[in-house]
């Protein structure tokens, strides 16, 4: 028997499916880095975004090669980063949460998620895309495994894609797993009102 450490991280994300309503889901390392794979699957143009923000959203639209737009809006829990189907959910994780973003939808949509120990699941660190593609899914497995594919031996891989270093550790996902037992089904949206207006600093000009 070969033992696989990262069978935690594919029982959380199936916890995850079933808490959120998500058909798919995809442990990272941060929230951070779940919109930029996010953006950078959906070869993101434009954004739009909200000018009080965590600041790390801006940058990973950028990073994923898109521009960046802010605009003056009110917002609590998530929101849309305009004109792509991604939304920023940092601030909101409860029960059956996915269908409040389009259930129905024919088009595929991705909700990121955070866990780190300020948000609503608390643990030290870790995020998620919540979505309902089986294209994506294959892409972001790959993405996030600098690469890889998921159970091949370095030596035997092909790696057809370029990756990222951003998976989830399996102590991350125990953790995560053992929160999500005792986690209420309905949570509400954490406050949004500590952030500073991104459109002033010069780096986003």
């Amino acid at each position: 028997m070969v033992y696989n450490p990262h069978q935690v991280t594919k029982d959380f994300e199936l916890a995850l499916s079933f808490y959120t309503g998500a058909p798919f889901v995809v442990a990272v390392n941060s929230c951070t880095m779940a919109l930029f794979l996010a953006c950078k699957y959906m070869g993101v143009g434009e954004v739009t975004l909200p000018k009080r923000t965590y600041v790390s959203v801006p940058m990973s639209v950028i990073h994923a090669g898109g521009r960046v737009k802010f605009e003056s809006l009110s917002w609590r829990g998530a929101y849309q980063l305009k004109p792509y189907r991604i939304w920023d959910s940092a601030r909101r994780f409860t029960g059956r949460m996915f269908r409040d973003f389009g259930e129905g939808d024919p088009d595929e949509k991705f909700v990121c998620v955070s866990f780190h120990a300020s948000k609503i699941l608390g643990i030290e660190q870790g995020g998620a895309i919540l979505h309902d593609s089986e294209e994506a899914d294959a892409w972001f497995r790959r993405a996030r495994f600098d690469g890889r594919t998921e159970g091949i031996a370095p030596k035997d891989d092909t790696f057809p894609i370029l990756g990222w270093h951003c998976y989830m550790n399996p102590s991350t996902a125990a953790q995560g797993l053992l929160k999500l037992h005792s986690l209420p089904r309905r949570n509400p949206d954490l406050l949004n009102d500590s952030y500073p207006d991104l459109s002033t600093l010069e780096i986003f000009k």
